[in-house]
């Protein structure tokens, strides 16, 4: 019969419990702990309830019992019994401590002299408890006129010491609600669990220093993990140096799969988005949900794509990765989400994962930011040819090809309430976002091409981003009623103030505002001669559009669009 091991065996290396390790202190420490919290809270519980019959049923009744004596006697020269009964109340409200702290004074038939308690609501006219009065009426037939009482008059049980006044020919009571008891009683079982923790405290100082030795290893691998964690990336924890026990068996395991899972999580990550891969490192379940969000929608497309595809054929591939590459970089910088690519066009969403007020400014930065990589792209390739025309000319095929990779791009934001989560089914779903908001930031991208402006915002997004900084100056392009609407939008031209050269062309939009207040007007004539005077290229765009004509009549102003 083989010989039965004692530990498990990974080759010849015994892997031992680390259970093992610990046990003894452990038990040791828990013992301890239960032993002290409890002997405290037996302890502390005690001497509360010692102090509090002590405090009511002979301090504070012997007082009142002296007070009544005394008024007594001014009642017997002034005859004035209200007074002295207010005196009366007074000193016993001098010694109440609780919600339902209560004194009063009755008869033998059971009505009251006066009756006073903490809580101003609760008030008696008659002691109705039958059974209690009946009881201390023959005690005191037995010639026992004090004691102990628990009696119930309609807010619950209550108990108290009495005593009774032969000059008022009543019973004095200074009574307290068993309910306001029990409240103590909390109180002195959360005083026993602050006790409690700080001695948890005390206990884990000691079992960290006792385990120290111990876990050392554990601590190496769990900060590797933690790290990790924070870098949502999976990686090979060193164990070279670390102890044959079956904590070291976990971290080999682990190794043996972070590096294939370490490829599945890369893989995940370029293919969702951010927030989704967030919300899956973090084991929450991803299903087929969303909902109504306040969000930003950034849309950028490649202008005159089918030309450069036609030219470049498969080769617009790697121009699209090298633009893409910039793009989506720029996009994720600004706390953007990359919600899809769609051939030439790249939709963002803003406000996924900050502070709502920020996000229109943040995708103003990433549009602008977008348009200056692209712009850098183009000046590269604008020296790669100077550097080719230096030895030759380009050919007719190679001119071609250089137009076709100078890329040049349009923006349009909008925002607004949309829906956003993941549509589709249980095989297969996309993380998207789905709304009017993200047709028309698709719209104000088109308008790019028209007006001739990189980046194109709607009202909200103007609103939106004034009320957070002032780093962006809007200048009004036009009111525009795009097919399929109504009624005319208003549109905007973002000016980023911290780029050098704003000044003046801020300057030239303040006087291209004031021709467009002019054509709004329908006084074309003075609307033409300060287009030409502020000299920019979206000018071009209403002097073609006006002619040499007059505003038609029931001019409105809007622009209707005709296409998409």
């Amino acid at each position: 019969m083989a010989k039965k091991k004692v530990f498990q065996y990974v080759g010849n290396t015994p892997i031992i419990p680390i259970s093992a390790k610990i046990l003894v202190i452990f038990v040791f420490l828990i013992l301890l702990s239960n032993f002290m919290t409890n002997f405290l809270s037996i302890h502390m519980s005690e001497r509360q309830k010692t102090d509090l019959t002590n405090q009511l049923m002979v301090n504070q009744l012997k007082e009142l019992y002296i007070t009544a004596g005394n008024q007594y006697q001014v009642y017997s020269y002034s005859k004035e019994k209200d007074k002295c009964i207010e005196a009366i109340i007074k000193t016993a409200k001098s010694g109440f401590s609780q919600k339902h702290s209560s004194a009063f004074a009755f008869d033998k038939t059971g009505k009251m002299l006066f009756f006073v308690c903490n809580d101003p609501s609760f008030t008696k006219d008659i002691f109705t408890d039958k059974e209690v009065l009946k009881k201390i009426n023959n005690e005191y037939d037995a010639r026992k006129d004090q004691g102990t009482i628990h009696f119930d008059i309609g807010r619950g049980e209550f108990y108290g010491v009495y005593k009774y006044n032969n000059d008022w020919n009543c019973y004095f009571v200074r009574a307290e609600s068993r309910r306001d008891s029990l409240i103590e009683m909390y109180k002195v079982i959360g005083i026993t669990g602050v006790i409690i923790l700080v001695l948890t405290v005390i206990f884990m100082v000691l079992g960290f220093y006792m385990f120290n030795k111990i876990f050392e290893n554990i601590k190496k691998i769990t900060n590797s993990l933690y790290d990790m964690q924070q870098r949502q990336s999976l990686e090979v924890i060193n164990i070279d140096e670390a102890p044959n026990d079956d904590i070291t068996y976990l971290a080999a395991s682990f190794n043996a799969l972070s590096v294939s899972v370490n490829n599945l999580l890369n893989t995940f990550k370029k293919f969702v988005s951010k927030d989704v891969v967030n919300k899956a490192y973090a084991n929450n379940p991803i299903s087929l949900e969303g909902k109504q969000r306040e969000l930003t929608i950034l849309f950028s497309d490649i202008k005159s794509f089918t030309y450069r595809t036609e030219t470049l054929g498969n080769e617009i591939i790697d121009v699209l990765n090298v633009h893409y590459n910039k793009v989506i970089h720029t996009v994720h910088e600004s706390t953007g989400v990359i919600g899809s690519i769609i051939g030439d066009a790249i939709l963002a969403i803003f406000g996924t994962e900050m502070a709502e007020a920020e996000k229109s400014v943040k995708s103003i930065e990433a549009a602008w930011e977008i348009t200056n990589v692209t712009a850098e792209l183009r000046e590269k390739m604008k020296e790669r040819r100077k550097e080719i025309e230096k030895k030759r000319k380009l050919t007719a095929a190679e001119d071609r090809v250089y137009k076709a990779c100078l890329l040049d791009i349009g923006v349009g934001i909008d925002g607004g309430t949309v829906f956003y989560g993941n549509i589709g089914s249980d095989e297969h779903m996309a993380n998207t976002v789905i709304g009017d908001n993200v047709n028309s930031a698709s719209r104000l991208e088109g308008l790019t091409r028209i007006y001739h402006l990189p980046v194109i915002v709607s009202e909200y997004i103007k609103k939106e981003a004034e009320s957070v900084s002032k780093r962006y100056k809007f200048y009004e392009i036009d009111t525009v009623q795009v097919k399929g609407k109504t009624t005319g939008k208003k549109i905007y031209f973002p000016i980023d103030t911290f780029v050098e050269g704003s000044v003046a062309l801020s300057e030239k939009y303040e006087i291209f505002e004031q021709g467009l207040e002019m054509y709004y007007k329908g006084q074309w004539t003075k609307a033409r001669k300060l287009f030409k005077e502020a000299d920019l290229e979206v000018c071009e765009v209403f002097t073609e559009r006006m002619g040499r004509k007059s505003a038609p009549a029931k001019w409105s102003g809007i622009w209707e669009m005709t296409t998409k």
